[in-house]
């Protein structure tokens, strides 16, 4: 199931999609204006964007945990606890110098880590299975199973050469929501297998767009 919501301003004629309004996203200045039109490319300063450090296993290991304690209890939170020391101290801690070492030798590549977690462990459970290394305890610790099981996968590719796009949900039980936004239109396309309503879901992403429109424009939001 693949619903579609789209949100445009056209100047020849009214929004088109599935009772969607339109509403003016870039028409204009002062307080209803919510973007701002770019005579530049979206992505003109790719190129010259600096490359991220990998962050310190440490750190890594602080946001994880930092995550994942509201969602365990006492017991399960010292559980994973433990595990992430064994893991930062041991095997951990060689791989990690090995993915710094081969981070060095690719600088035209770029490690995105921004204030997250899981690329970086990633890379890690990657590198030790590339070696034949047995997986470390910490990647068979249900509370790191429950963390990556993500319901909701989101993801954009705002060009002119793309008009919209959508993927699958990375969960049997999730939705997958590729959307994009233009100078004078938003939108987005939902995915989800049988088991979930994806098109009941795109209303409710539609209503909370909708509030956020009238919250701009001094409106009151429905409820």
């Amino acid at each position: 199931m693949v619903p579609r919501l789209l949100l445009r301003a056209w100047p020849w004629g009214p929004a088109v999609g599935p009772g969607a309004p339109s509403r003016p996203l870039s028409a204009g200045s002062g307080p209803g204006q919510y973007l701002q039109r770019s005579i530049v490319p979206t992505m003109h300063y790719q190129d010259s964007l600096p490359r991220l450090p990998i962050p310190k296993l440490e750190d890594t290991i602080k946001r994880y945990l930092s995550a994942q304690k509201p969602l365990l209890d006492d017991g399960q939170f010292r559980k994973t606890e433990q595990f992430c020391k064994s893991f930062e101290n041991g095997i951990g801690k060689e791989l990690h110098e090995q993915l710094v070492a081969l981070d060095k030798q690719n600088k035209h590549t770029s490690y995105i880590s921004g204030q997250g977690f899981d690329r970086h462990l990633f890379a890690l459970r990657h590198l030790a299975a590339a070696k034949g290394i047995i997986l470390p305890e910490l990647y068979l610790d249900p509370a790191y199973g429950q963390i990556n099981h993500n319901v909701l996968s989101t993801s954009t590719l705002s060009s002119p050469a793309v008009n919209l796009g959508g993927f699958a949900p990375v969960v049997s039980d999730g939705f997958g929501v590729g959307y994009a936004v233009h100078d004078n239109w938003i939108g987005c396309n939902v995915s989800s297998y049988p088991g979930r309503n994806a098109r009941e879901f795109l209303q409710c992403v539609e209503k909370a767009l909708e509030d956020m429109f009238d919250a701009l424009e001094g409106k009151s939001i429905k409820s």
